[in-house]
């Protein structure tokens, strides 16, 4: 196999990500305080008109820049100070912010000017990180393990510091470990040891065995909702500005949310299934079956990550009785058919297949 050139010299497309971050923070740190401070006001506007998909955002250029650190102020012409993108035309086209931001910041980077070119590569970099350090919450040091064939590591480590007791109930708050401050009690933490395993155990919903932590499954879909945010506006700076990727903080967020992300929505998707058992076992006693059932299992996509649904059915519409059986034969025919399809990678192959042999197994009765 022949040598890749860009290898030898150190110019991976990582590294090279990362020097172009590194870059663009000395940029930044080379501007002058009251210059920064109007940046991080424009960035504020235009973050949210990125990661809510606005059709239009206006803008303003800083009235001066630095080239870099040490040298003078260069003035940017008055004239194209005043920046839009988005627009009635771009609404028609069902273009947003997304296409026309990252088009005009663009054009300005490739002007022949080159205070313009800084002027523009500082809103991108200050947008990006206001994106990643302001908006979203910082949470835990965290580590998870992937479970076999799994893509994303999901399984949280523990690190010891969550106290378990024979007398703690799965609502009592527990007391942080550390040194408390001097006259004050211990930091009261309204989470679960369970929940404390993860980045931000605010928003975890199932406990390690699957069991429900909140009241009701809306408040569970929320949490996966928030977390799906979360990622959203971390990928809104990274489709941005993609050597955000390089940030430490960045990466941090990405890994403990994505993990926590995953494992919360495969135990949403556990439980919808558990509940759709329940409910087929509840009609099935009542005998208000024997018309016909159809199935839309929820499972986890780590791909879109997100729950969504495999349709199937399992006993045709008409005049025929419900016999368990019929569920037993149907999921193990889409057993097969999942266990083929590559449609899915194999860590959602995987969970799916979770699903279909918890509904066998409600099901199966051996002879």
């Amino acid at each position: 196999m022949a040598n890749n050139p860009n290898i030898k010299n150190g110019s991976t497309p990582a590294n090279q990500l990362r020097l172009e971050y590194e870059r663009q923070n000395a940029l930044f740190d080379a501007q002058l305080p009251i210059v920064q401070r109007f940046l991080e006001a424009q960035a504020r506007q235009i973050a949210e008109a990125y990661t809510e998909r606005a059709q239009r955002v206006r803008f303003k250029l800083p009235d001066r820049v630095i080239a870099a650190k040490g040298t003078q102020p260069v003035s940017v012409q008055q004239a194209v100070r005043e920046q839009r993108a988005g627009g009635f035309t771009n609404k028609l086209a069902r273009r947003d912010v997304h296409d026309t931001l990252r088009q005009r910041l663009a054009e300005l980077e490739q002007s022949s000017d080159q205070a313009i070119v800084i002027a523009a590569s500082l809103i991108r970099f200050a947008s990006a990180t206001h994106m990643v350090r302001n908006m979203l919450p910082s949470g835990r040091i965290v580590a998870y393990l992937p479970t076999e064939e799994d893509d994303i590591p999901s399984i949280p480590v523990s690190d010891g510091t969550e106290p378990e007791s024979a007398i703690t109930a799965s609502t009592d708050a527990i007391a942080e470990e550390g040194n408390a401050e001097d006259g004050r009690g211990s930091l009261q933490v309204p989470y679960v040891p369970a929940a404390r395993r993860f980045y931000l155990p605010q928003w975890v919903a199932f406990g390690d065995k699957g069991e429900l932590l909140v009241n009701t499954v809306k408040e569970a879909e929320a949490h996966i909702a928030s977390m799906q945010h979360f990622l959203n506006v971390l990928f809104a700076a990274r489709s941005l500005a993609p050597y955000m990727v390089a940030d430490d903080e960045f990466e941090k967020k990405r890994y403990g949310m994505l993990g926590q992300l995953v494992n919360q929505g495969r135990a949403l998707a556990l439980h919808q299934t558990s509940l759709i058992i329940q409910k087929i076992q509840e009609r099935a006693a009542a005998q208000s079956l024997n018309r016909g059932l159809s199935l839309r299992l929820p499972y986890f996509n780590d791909q879109d990550l997100q729950v969504e649904t495999y349709d199937f059915v399992i006993i045709p519409a008409g005049r025929i009785m419900f016999v368990p059986a019929f569920v037993v034969r149907s999921v193990r025919d889409e057993h097969a058919k999942v266990a083929q399809d590559t449609r899915f990678n194999a860590s959602t192959r995987k969970h799916l297949l979770t699903d279909l042999e918890m509904l066998e197994k409600a099901f199966f009765k051996p002879e």
